[in-house]
């Protein structure tokens, strides 16, 4: 399973990077507008640290403005993928960005059904939110079984990109049931490398270090 870092915050790749799991990174508006600068500019500077798909969101809500602004995105660079909402307009430009080499991420997936849509036109990443559909009740793991199925007995090359990713648990079940990407806060990366016997274990194979050199 390929790890994606989700953030803007440059100071985080980068320290994610330094650990090599780093795959790609996805952004949206919401990340973008917490750095205070422009997608653009977020957008080039990821490029040139991380070598990797790189997610960059549309703005625009109809058809036309989404092939408009992602076409602008994809000259950032060659590793931009372009996001769009799972919405009629999203899934038409979805199509047009297929058909012309032009890899995208369809977000926002909350049903199978989206999920069955957003394949069909050939997107490159699906992304079902499975901690949101926690919060309101939802189980999100069953989710992405559910795609993974279907784009397996079909043999859709979309990969399932989970989302919303909340805590090390959903990773481990994540990576249980077949996610191609997990896509992550730099803080949910970090927690991955945190088990209190580890800690412990550390602290006296130290102190017996210790007692040996006296």
């Amino acid at each position: 399973m390929q790890f994606f870092i989700d953030t803007g915050d440059i100071e985080e790749i980068k320290e994610a990077v330094k650990w090599g799991l780093i795959d790609g990174v996805t952004t949206n508006p919401s990340i973008i507008a917490k750095t205070g600068r422009t997608q653009e500019e977020v957008i080039k500077d990821i490029c040139e640290i991380v070598d990797g798909p790189i997610s960059a969101e549309v703005i625009a809500t109809d058809t036309e403005g989404m092939i408009k602004e992602g076409s602008e995105l994809a000259k950032i660079h060659e590793n931009v993928v372009i996001k769009l909402p799972l919405t009629e307009a999203g899934i038409a430009a979805c199509k047009w960005f297929s058909d012309n080499d032009i890899k995208t991420n369809v977000t926002l997936c909350f049903s199978s059904n989206q999920a069955l849509l957003a394949a069909k036109n050939g997107a490159t990443y699906i992304s079902p939110f499975i901690g949101r559909l926690d919060d309101i009740g939802a189980d999100g793991m069953t989710l992405i079984q559910e795609i993974r199925h279907m784009y397996d007995v079909y043999g859709f090359d979309t990969e399932v990109l989970a989302a919303s990713v909340r805590h090390a648990d959903h990773v481990k079940h994540c990576s249980m049931v077949g996610a191609d990407v997990a896509t992550m806060p730099y803080k949910v990366i970090k927690s991955l490398f945190n088990h209190p016997l580890t800690d412990k274990g550390l602290a006296q194979f130290l102190a017996d270090y210790e007692k040996s050199q006296k």
